[in-house]
């Protein structure tokens, strides 16, 4: 199976024909991405998703920088924590900011992708990405959450065939833009009305690290998110490709 299953992974990164989705699948995509993200019973799970992928964007951006990455930790409540290590100013607040953006960014490339006939490239690429995370994980339950996820990741590269592998990262796509909202509204929440919570708040390090104030960086998150969601609505409005059929 793992042969099989490595085949199918290195076989991804070819490019597949881009797929034609209608407006009544669109909608039906935007249905269950909603009733992923919005129920609490659903979110409890594909939440977890989401703190992986937020987890992931700050050890992303500060690798970029030239920052260590020396560990993740996740939780069942969604919360993570991501520690690395290296010169402190702006390397430092870069990789502070790409929390809460990164699953909507990750959701509005996981759209182009789907459209543009990268969908078996881009479960490959996220199959790949979930295993070396692995290596980084630094808590028991935080490898429980991971395995779980690197299996539904193996699931669909092995399951899914390759006409339909557009249909299916665009759907994921449109989930991780939906969790995203739900996510700046949680931190907004903090901010707003439970304020002993600031400690949670990414918005809130960065103000205690570079002491520019938190309205800022929610404000910057809110830019990135609304970014993503039009750079996905004109994926799919085909005026980045192939689109609504």
């Amino acid at each position: 199976m793992i042969e099989t299953w490595w085949y199918q992974l290195l076989g991804g990164f070819a490019r597949a024909a881009p797929p034609e989705i209608t407006g009544v699948e669109l909608l039906i995509m935007v249905i269950a991405a909603a009733l992923l993200s919005l129920p609490r019973a659903t979110w409890r799970y594909f939440g977890l998703f989401t703190t992986i992928v937020h987890e992931l964007g700050h050890a992303f951006a500060a690798l970029m920088t030239g920052r260590v990455l020396k560990g993740i930790t996740l939780t069942m409540d969604h919360a993570g924590t991501t520690t690395t290590i290296g010169r402190p100013g702006w390397r430092s607040a870069w990789s502070g900011f790409w929390g809460y953006p990164t699953p909507a960014a990750l959701g509005a490339a996981l759209t182009w992708a789907g459209v543009n006939g990268w969908g078996p490239a881009a479960l490959s690429t996220g199959a790949l990405i979930l295993l070396a995370a692995l290596a980084f994980i630094r808590n028991a339950g935080g490898v429980l959450i991971l395995l779980v996820t690197v299996s539904l990741s193996m699931v669909l590269v092995l399951a899914v065939p390759e006409e339909l592998t557009g249909h299916v990262v665009v759907a994921l796509g449109l989930a991780l833009l939906v969790g995203s909202v739900r996510d700046l509204g949680k931190v907004l929440a903090v901010h707003l009305r439970r304020r002993r919570e600031l400690q949670s708040s990414d918005a809130y390090l960065l103000y205690r690290s570079t002491g520019v104030p938190s309205p800022v960086w929610l404000l910057l998150f809110a830019a990135v998110i609304a970014g993503s969601l039009v750079a996905a609505w004109i994926s799919l409005s085909g005026e980045m490709g192939p689109g609504i059929a």
